[in-house]
């Protein structure tokens, strides 16, 4: 149960931090990734801002022998880049660029009811389905 809650009380922190950044907004985000004219680096403070809080808790977190709500830090079970990986890849890419969102701020986008965000994430879930069928082929 102290798992749950915590895992909640992070979710709702990231969902603050997308909203109030504006990474929750589709045009915010395709502002910055269109370069050229109208071009909106505000993102790369968001970016800053995280690597700034991120880097100093992942050193810390190297020095601990376990984690506070495991018996053991996970890893993955391989480094190893392949045709799936690369492929799984430019396929978020092609669909964060195309749609301006990428899942964590489709989820709180559709906590909004934003049109855009309706259609996202029921077509996000569907293509998770459909990799998940391909996998297993």
């Amino acid at each position: 149960m102290k798992t749950v809650i915590i895992a909640l009380l992070c979710g709702l922190l990231f969902g603050a931090g997308l909203t109030y950044s504006g990474m929750a907004s589709p045009a915010k985000v395709l502002g910055f990734l269109t370069l050229g004219p109208g071009w909106d680096p505000s993102l790369i403070f968001v970016m800053g801002g995280a690597l700034a809080i991120s880097l100093p808790g992942f050193w810390w977190l190297r020095r601990k022998q376990r984690p506070w709500l495991a018996e053991s830090f996970s890893s993955p079970a391989s480094n190893h880049v392949d045709g799936r990986l690369l492929a799984g890849a430019a396929v978020f890419g092609l669909g964060w660029g195309l749609a301006g969102f990428c899942p964590g701020p489709a989820l709180v986008s559709i906590g909004f009811f934003q049109g855009a965000a309706l259609l996202f994430v029921p077509a996000m879930f569907a293509g998770a389905v459909v990799a998940g069928f391909l996998r297993k082929r």
